[in-house]
């Protein structure tokens, strides 16, 4: 059971580090989703989010694409696109991904996971954005 603390951690790493994991076997638990950041300058990381949302059918509306509005399924899905999702071996390490707002003591404590320590930044940035910041700027609320 590997838990990973996403507080002032650079989302794009972390994704990759939890993606390793989740493929080796490993569940994991990605815990305060919302402080991850993301390098670069906010305007650029706000219109780049914005052009995604603008990515629609032009058919049926409800077949998707499914922009993830909310911090935990925004970190989730950026795990997944770092796994092999259209084979079986990364839709099974898929499912072994839990992310969370927040700390959620309860949920760890039911599940006997150790609650993880306070961690220093990897990196230093000078241009970030978190993604409970661009998630609001999308239109999401939590």
């Amino acid at each position: 059971m590997l838990v990973i603390d996403a507080d002032r951690r650079v989302l794009g790493r972390m994704a990759s580090e939890a993606a390793k994991a989740a493929l080796m076997g490993e569940e994991v638990v990605i815990v305060n989703a919302e402080k991850a950041y993301v390098s670069g300058n906010m305007r650029s990381v706000f219109r780049e989010n914005r052009d995604k949302l603008e990515i629609k059918n032009k058919g049926n509306v409800n077949k998707g694409p499914y922009h993830p509005k909310r911090p935990d399924v925004y970190v989730r899905k950026s795990v997944r696109g770092m796994l092999p999702w259209k084979s079986r071996r990364g839709r099974e390490a898929y499912k072994r991904i839990r992310a969370y707002i927040g700390i959620p003591e309860d949920e760890l404590k039911r599940n006997n996971i150790p609650v993880p320590e306070k961690s220093k930044p990897r990196k230093k940035l000078r241009r970030k954005v978190t993604v409970a910041e661009i998630c609001s700027h999308i239109g999401g609320s939590w």
